[in-house]
């Protein structure tokens, strides 16, 4: 066999055994999903600093939050390219694409702000694990929470999966477990009762409504969602964003928070009134599963299919 044509064939099998999905790590060390060629998501794993001009724009008593940030997702895509969520607005400084963060972080009888960048940060250690394939990618990500900057309080395991596109849209599965290292951190909502959790920062929508639905607590299964319907600039039409949860995270089912004129929205966790403690050594799991859609108006039913699939994964 000629060396032409063992080239031939060594490159045949490669593109045939070229994953479909795929995740990679630029230089910068963010990362980036692809489906079929086409833009997915980043995950902001490295430090992302302030965009160029941007703190003139601010008001000042906005600029504390207007900090260097990591661990979150933006931009995060529409199938057809669109961006759907929004970074560095100048409203919330500190309001970031997809994030997973709380307002109230507990230690030592001290209140640091996980979600306004305050006090408590998380950051990157490092250890980032990337697998692409024919069905899905995935990232496994560890962070610290670390207080004042310097000293670890809770260890993050964080893995997100992008399923490759099918029919009913694209769907993205995010896994979280937080492990205590000191005692006692505690999780709570914005004065117990307002937001914190699971956050999403959208991109300008036009026409843009939410919606929240759960079943009666005598339903079996009891199932819930959060849904947005919305025109981002430069997409063609609606898209629909629905965020589930698993039925096994605690405080099934989340209250909802939305601020629909931002526009932001999230299932809250833990509950109103209450401080979670995270104890040293224990971990907290947390799951949740974005379905974008290429259609914006569906059936119930098409909901509870997407709700059942992820409660089996």
């Amino acid at each position: 066999m000629n060396a032409l044509v063992l080239t031939s064939l060594v490159l045949a099998a490669a593109a045939v055994e070229s994953p479909t999905v795929k995740v990679e790590k630029n230089e910068q060390g963010q990362v980036f999903f692809t489906d079929a060629g086409r833009p997915v998501l980043q995950y902001n794993y490295a430090t992302v600093n302030p965009p160029e001009g941007y703190l003139e724009k601010v008001n000042a008593g906005a600029k504390k939050y207007a900090l260097p940030r990591s661990n979150y997702v933006h931009p995060l895509y529409g199938l057809s390219g669109e961006e759907l969520t929004l970074d560095w607005s100048v409203d919330h400084p500190h309001h970031r694409g997809i994030y997973w963060a709380w307002p109230e972080v507990g230690y030592r009888g001290e209140l640091g702000d996980l979600h306004a960048l305050q006090k408590v940060f998380a950051r990157p250690t490092g250890k980032l694990e990337l697998n692409s394939g024919d069905k899905a990618a995935t990232i496994t990500a560890e962070n610290v929470w670390k207080w004042q900057d310097k000293t670890p309080i809770v260890r993050e395991k964080t893995r997100i999966t992008v399923h490759k596109e099918t029919d009913r849209g694209r769907i993205i599965d995010f896994h979280y477990e937080f492990t205590g290292l000191e005692e006692t951190v505690t999780l709570a909502r914005r004065g117990q009762a307002a937001y914190g959790g699971f956050n999403t920062r959208l991109s300008p929508h036009k026409d843009h409504t939410m919606k929240y639905h759960v079943d009666p607590e005598t339903q079996k299964p009891r199932r819930a969602w959060y849904d947005s319907i919305g025109t981002p600039a430069a997409a063609k039409g609606p898209v629909g964003m629905c965020i589930m949860e698993k039925a096994s995270n605690p405080h099934y089912p989340a209250e909802p928070i939305q601020y629909e004129y931002l526009p932001w929205f999230e299932p809250t966790f833990p509950r109103k009134g209450m401080r979670y403690e995270l104890k040293k050594g224990t971990t907290l799991t947390l799951d949740y599963r974005v379905w974008i859609r290429p259609k914006a108006a569906i059936e119930k039913s098409e909901y509870e299919a997407v709700w059942d699939e992820f409660q089996k994964n």
